[in-house]
């Protein structure tokens, strides 16, 4: 995504090229920080407190300091009305000494991606998984290497990402969570397996009741999967985006459905009300 704007604690608005993280922070040499992405519509960002929440349990987990709350709302809304567009992408993140915001254009093709639908692969990390706290299940890290391979791993294998699964249960997309259905039912992984806790999730469970879904979380395997009628990611930038193929084979009828339709039409209604 392009950046359109960047905003520094301590220094304000800065040219979106110029380098914001020092050579010595542990975001560059290791990976531990924090961060989390945020939807903007209509020049507000969705949900941008329960995201600063999940920002400072993220470090927590970590052990960096607490980002400071005013500060990052602050930041967040610098960064927004410098970029000067109605929707975009906002990202806030924590090294435990920088907090930066950026905003940049959402990707073009997300519409046309949605009308379509994507194609996933199944990558397997191996044994049942009972992921030990110090794992660091559910943080928001910038530790994404593994995450990125997922996905270069997908494209290489023809398809646009990937689901894990450990030990044959469907944990999460790459930077998703996934949801299927079969017939009036939504089931999502449980956050107890270790998965995200993503905030576009949290608005899904209270939309689906309102549209008339049951939803069940819990620990299923890929073949629940596989059998749906119809499947969907969720993230905050991407939305919705009904998944069409697993492993080569159409879920459904191969064709986007009914569930993802009406969820993301109320994702955007109640993102932009």
């Amino acid at each position: 995504m392009k950046l359109l704007a960047v905003a520094v604690a301590g220094r304000g608005l800065v040219d979106p090229a110029e380098p914001v993280f020092s050579a010595a922070d542990e975001a560059l040499l290791r990976g531990r920080a924090a961060f989390e992405t945020i939807r903007v519509y209509g020049g507000r960002p969705f949900r941008l407190a329960d995201h600063v929440t999940r920002l400072a349990a993220s470090a927590a987990r970590l052990r960096l300091p607490a980002p400071d709350r005013g500060e990052c709302e602050r930041l967040a809304a610098s960064a927004v009305a410098a970029a000067a567009v109605p929707d975009a992408g906002l990202r806030l993140y924590w090294t435990g000494t920088t907090l930066v915001a950026t905003v940049a254009a959402i990707p073009a093709e997300l519409e046309q991606r949605r009308a379509s639908g994507i194609r996933l692969v199944a990558l397997e990390l191996g044994g049942p998984l009972e992921p030990p706290d110090w794992l660091l299940p559910g943080v928001k890290s910038t530790s994404y290497a593994v995450n990125m391979a997922a996905e270069a791993e997908a494209k290489r294998r023809g398809a646009d990402d990937a689901v894990f699964t450990a030990g044959g249960i469907v944990l999460e997309a790459p930077i998703s969570n996934i949801w299927w259905r079969r017939g009036e039912v939504l089931r999502t992984p449980a956050t107890e397996l270790g998965v995200l806790a993503g905030i576009t999730r949290a608005t899904v469970l209270e939309l689906a009741t309102l549209t008339g879904y049951a939803v069940v979380e819990g620990a299923f395997p890929v073949d629940e999967l596989r059998e749906a009628d119809e499947a969907f990611t969720s993230s905050s930038v991407r939305e919705l985006l009904p998944v069409v193929e697993l492993d080569g084979r159409p879920i459904g009828d191969g064709a986007p459905g009914a569930a993802a339709r009406s969820l993301q039409a109320a994702l955007r209604e109640r993102a932009t009300r």
